[in-house]
This record gives C-alpha cells, sequence and structure tokens, in this order.
C-alpha cells in the first residue's frame, strides 16, 4: 500500500467535562517529526499521543493540535475559605508595616490564586474519551494518505512504463544509427580521397560499435521498472526506497545519454530524463 506523507483530519469529542476537537495535517520529511499543541489539562497524554501516531505513521512532518472548551461551570463560585482567611492575614501584616498600603477591592481578593476553588474534572474521562477521538482522527488522516498514495503509484507506474518504452525505442535505433554513422565515416574519406587501411577502419568501426551499445542501460531500466512495481506492491514504508530507485534511473538515463551519437537517440535520453524528474518529484511525498 503506497501512502502520500500530506494529509489532513478533524475529529471532535464531547462529555460531562466539555468539548474537544483534534485537528491533524502532515507534510513529508525524511523522518517521523511530531509537533503537538495541547491545552493544560491534556499535557499528561503527551507520551501516549506519541505512540498512537509512531504505531500509524512512520515518515512526515505531522502538527497535532487540540482545543478544549471545559463544561460551563459558572452557575456557582466555591471559595476555599481556608486560602481566603490566609491571605486575610497576611494582608493586615502588610498593612502593620507599609501604612500607606491600600487594601483590595473583593474582586480583586477574588481574581487571587487559590482563592476560588477550580471545578474538578473528571480526567480519566476526559483523557479516555481524548485518545478516542485521537484514533478517529489518526484513522481519517491515513485514510487520506493512502487515497493521495494510491494516485501517486499510478502516477509512477505510467511514467515508469514510458521510460521502459523509451529504453526500448532507443535499443532498436542504435543499430540504425550506428550503420548510419559507417555510412558516413565512409562517404568522408571518399570525399577526402584518402584510403584507410582496412584493419585500422575495422578497428575504428568496432570501437565506435562498443561505445554506442546501450543494451545494458536499457536491461537495467526495465530492471529498475520491474523494482519500481514490486516496491509499490509493497505493504510498508517505501519512500526511501524509491528515492534511491529513482537515483539508479537517471544514472542510467544519462550514462545512455551520454553514448548517443544520433539526435533521435539523445531525444530519447532527455525524454526519460523529463519523466524521470517528474517521478522523483512525487516520490518525495511518499512515506
Amino acid at each position: 500500500m503506497t501512502r502520500s506523507m500530506t494529509g489532513f483530519s478533524r475529529s471532535q469529542a464531547q462529555g460531562e467535562w466539555g468539548e474537544l476537537v483534534w485537528e491533524m495535517r502532515s507534510v513529508n520529511h525524511r523522518y517521523l517529526d511530531i509537533h503537538l499543541r495541547l491545552p493544560e489539562a491534556l499535557r499528561s497524554l503527551e507520551p501516549a499521543i506519541r505512540e498512537a501516531v509512531g504505531k500509524r505513521l512512520s515518515r512526515g512532518k505531522v502538527d497535532i493540535g487540540a482545543k478544549l472548551v471545559a463544561a460551563d461551570t459558572t452557575q456557582t463560585i466555591e471559595l476555599d475559605y481556608d486560602r481566603l482567611d490566609a491571605l486575610g492575614v497576611a494582608l493586615a501584616q502588610v498593612r502593620e508595616r507599609v501604612i500607606d498600603c491600600q487594601a483590595p477591592d473583593a474582586l480583586r481578593l477574588l481574581s487571587f490564586p487559590g482563592v476560588q476553588r477550580e471545578p474538578e474534572t473528571n480526567t480519566d474521562a476526559l483523557n479516555r474519551d481524548a485518545l478516542a477521538a485521537l484514533e478517529v482522527a489518526l484513522a481519517d488522516m491515513q485514510q487520506m494518505r493512502e487515497d493521495e498514495g494510491n494516485r501517486l503509484a499510478t502516477m509512477l507506474r505510467e511514467r515508469a512504463a514510458q521510460i521502459a518504452e523509451y529504453a526500448d525505442a532507443a535499443a532498436i535505433r542504435v543499430p540504425q544509427a550506428r550503420d548510419s554513422w559507417h555510412h558516413k565515416l565512409r562517404a568522408r574519406l571518399a570525399e577526402l580521397e584518402v584510403e584507410a587501411d582496412p584493419a585500422r577502419l575495422e578497428q575504428e568501426l568496432i570501437f565506435t560499435a562498443q561505445k554506442m551499445d546501450v543494451a545494458e542501460e536499457v536491461d537495467r531500466l526495465h530492471s529498475h521498472v520491474t523494482a519500481l512495481e514490486s516496491a509499490l506492491d509493497k505493504n510498508e514504508p517505501i519512500g526511501r526506497r524509491l528515492d534511491f530507485l529513482m537515483q539508479e534511473f537517471n544514472r542510467e538515463a544519462n550514462t545512455l545519454g551520454s553514448k548517443s551519437q544520433d539526435a533521435e537517440l539523445t531525444a530519447h535520453a532527455v525524454e526519460m530524463k523529463v519523466l524521470i524528474e517528474q517521478m522523483r518529484e512525487q516520490v518525495q511525498n511518499i512515506e
């Protein structure tokens, strides 16, 4: 299964603790790089979140954000009277030492940390529901990456098939190009009225034939096409394998082009390099 590293997903969860929204985005990256933006109430879940992501994704820069809206608890305000009494004692001691110090009003006292009791949140329920919603978002993300990966795999197969066609066309063209070069060489010698040494001429023709031979490059290109097809059928991350294959494709196309003594052969090599570059750009997005 070919998977892209690009994706987006969103999921929601609700409970007595309030409402939670997960959003995650991923783009291509050499490794798995997870960035979290969590509210304070979910900080303790960070190890579990990273573990859950790592089980589903192996590569990509993944940004995960959570927005938590706590349940409305503003109908009543509970005071911590021990904290308030302690604050009053401390304020009295300050006024004894600083005569001109003004006492704070009631609203300011209410805003002092610890004076109002924070409503207790059912942490276990929140954590359980948050992780369940995260799994939904991860499943949606993985499905989107698989859908995009299938489209990329189709494109790669089409380009690889075209490369194989150009390689075969180059192999067919080589004998014609060689014969044409031999004919031009003999015509040039005749034009110059030079009688070449038959042995020397035969040696030159053999050397040129060897130099123009692209059978090895064509065989390797077909081998790389087969390796590409095999990789695309694997149910595992294949991005790095494909990246290496693109380097091998490019090497053989360059070698074939360097052996070209013919405009048509050069054109085949150029078309192959264009296709390989198109493939290489898309391979960068594959997990």
